[in-house]
């Protein structure tokens, strides 16, 4: 195991190599068992380009010893930014083909986070995407590595440059008779040695490092494909950046390649790009998360389109409230997946013969036999079946430790080696219901609100088309909830209105937002969720200058 990780206990590995649960196989055999079986099927099409099992493995090994020319060798770590594309995929494996840990970051990261994930990961190399959205990447690269002495290496998309070698040209050269037998050799790293490094959600701070091991992450990816019905039949369009779990291998690209499949590579979020995507490639699988499902249902480009090949619509990365989900399925005409998990190991899937009441309402149950979930109080006791507590999580995916971070490590497990998923949740006949981050419970005078459940309530208005509570800070009961509401094509929705009508639905009046914030848009994540902590402290701000105002004679503006 790579110095900075931790291990499972050996007990633990034991029993899930004995079981079955870990094939003892790296993630470049993985997809060279599906290139033998498949070498002619069609793997990536990114476009008007399309190639082949086998040729992807050839375009894997031509790289991979290419990078090993350059220096590159196992347990080397890089930073891994390129975009959406075939190329990304090719990389991928050639890094994984000679045992070169990536550091996954998100093409959205700017200098702040590269900068301190080169110097904490010590990194040797920098892949760039080439100019993608009209930003610099090359100058980005160009001041991380003043400032981080181990980079050696620039690897940009496409052509290269004075200050950077070109990803094309790796590709296309003709590699060294000693770099090929390199790698020949002996394979560059052991299956329960770490593969990759994702990176925690990031919504509260700079991400942590989480390492996945091949055993795990191919039990991660090939478990989620299997409950999702992935096969050879699969064709997965990989819209959201691939470098985030979710799109990468729960289930993603990683679970349609290991099945047989086919990947659709994506570039455009827009629904004018989107479906007709899936029409032209008959996609079967579609993956979005909250902002683009509530875009999506107020476009009219799925009726405009035959979706007739779209078997599921799967969403990820924060809750999908129940209407939405009841929308999905009657607007594009599939089954609708809920997929909760977190990129250090749980995942839960609804199943696709699961009834309407599971589907629409809970966030599944975990894809694995061997996963342990707990749901527990303050003090750490197991609550009773449909009591809300905080969700732990032990088993064959789910890692041990965050790299070289001990103090976070030790926060984030119970002691008998539990991890700690920091959600809320009822737990009724194997299914989880989120009700919220720990800390978005709004705790009202002792009185906990849970912004999930008045989110429900209010994107049901015809006057919403999106909606986000979060706690403001209030001198009296400590907290009191703001509704932050994008507004839909509908009258617009004033303060007394929405009171009215979630009174009218039957909620308690203690968890009536008291403050009602119409804006155009929310602020994402590099991964697209939600920043409620970005929400918090502009709401926090209003309420200090809306204060000072009335200190100094002003007047104070309506809800």
């Amino acid at each position: 195991m790579l110095a900075g990780c931790t291990p499972w206990p050996q007990e633990f590995a034991q029993r899930y190599r004995e079981q079955g649960y870990w094939e003892d196989i790296t993630l470049d055999e993985m997809l060279r068992r599906s290139a033998r079986g498949r070498p002619d099927a069609t793997a990536l099409v990114d476009g008007d380009r399309a190639i082949s099992y086998a040729q992807l493995v050839v375009h894997i090994d031509r790289l991979a010893a290419n990078l090993v020319d350059l220096g590159l060798q196992s347990r080397d770590r890089v930073v891994f930014q390129l975009g959406n594309s075939i190329e990304f995929v090719v990389a991928f494996f050639a890094l994984m083909r000679i045992g070169v840990i990536p550091v996954m970051a998100l093409p959205a990261h700017r200098q702040a986070e590269i900068r301190r994930f080169a110097l904490h990961a010590q990194a040797t190399a920098y892949f760039i995407p080439d100019g993608a959205g009209g930003f610099d990447y090359r100058a980005l690269a160009r001041e991380v590595r003043a400032e981080a002495p181990s980079l050696r290496l620039t690897i940009a998309a496409g052509q290269g440059g004075d200050d950077a070698i070109g990803l094309a040209a790796l590709l296309s050269a003709a590699p060294s008779e000693a770099a090929l037998a390199r790698l020949r050799a002996a394979p560059a790293c052991a299956p329960d040695d770490v593969a990759l490094m994702m990176l925690s959600g990031g919504t509260t701070g700079l991400p942590k490092f989480i390492p996945r091991t091949h055993n795990d992450y191919v039990y991660n990816c090939k478990q989620s494909g299997a409950v999702a019905g992935f096969g050879p039949d699969t064709v997965f369009l990989a819209l959201l950046p691939m470098a985030h779990g979710y799109t990468l291998a729960s289930p993603g690209i990683l679970a349609a390649l290991a099945h047989g499949g086919r990947v659709v590579v994506g570039h455009d979020l827009g629904a004018e790009s989107v479906f007709p995507l899936i029409e032209k490639e008959a996609v079967t699988v579609l993956c979005g998360g909250v902002p683009l499902a509530v875009n999506w249902l107020a476009s009219d480009w799925p009726e405009r389109c035959d979706l007739s090949s779209l078997r599921i619509y799967m969403n990820g990365g924060a809750r999908l409230l129940p209407e939405l989900r009841r929308k999905i399925e009657a607007k594009f005409g599939c089954t609708y997946v809920e997929s909760y998990g977190t990129g250090e190991g749980l995942l839960n899937q609804t199943r696709i013969d699961d009834p309407e009441e599971i589907r629409f309402n809970s966030s599944g149950r975990p894809i694995s036999d061997a996963d342990e979930i707990k749901v527990i109080d303050d003090a750490g006791n197991e609550v009773p079946d449909g009591c809300v507590g905080e969700l732990v999580v032990r088993g064959p995916y789910t890692f041990r430790g965050y790299y070289h971070a001990p103090e976070a490590t030790a926060a984030a497990f119970t002691a008998d080696g539990f991890y700690r998923m920091g959600d809320a949740v009822r737990k009724v006949d194997g299914y989880v219901y989120v009700e919220g981050r720990i800390k978005d419970l709004i705790n009202r005078g002792g009185e906990k609100v849970s912004s999930e459940e008045v989110e429900h309530h209010l994107i049901a208005h015809p006057a919403v088309r999106n909606v986000c509570v979060v706690a403001m800070p209030d001198p009296v009961y400590g907290e009191r909830a703001c509704a932050f509401v994008i507004p839909g094509d509908a009258a617009p929705l004033d303060f007394d209105a929405m009171k009215a009508f979630l009174i009218g639905r039957g909620i308690a009046k203690f968890k009536l937002p008291e403050r009602l914030e119409i804006v155009e848009s929310f602020p994402l994540s590099p991964a697209g969720k939600i920043l409620r902590r970005e929400l918090r402290a502009i709401i926090a701000a209003k309420l200090d200058a809306e204060q000072a105002s009335e200190g100094d004679g002003g007047a104070t503006p309506t809800r």
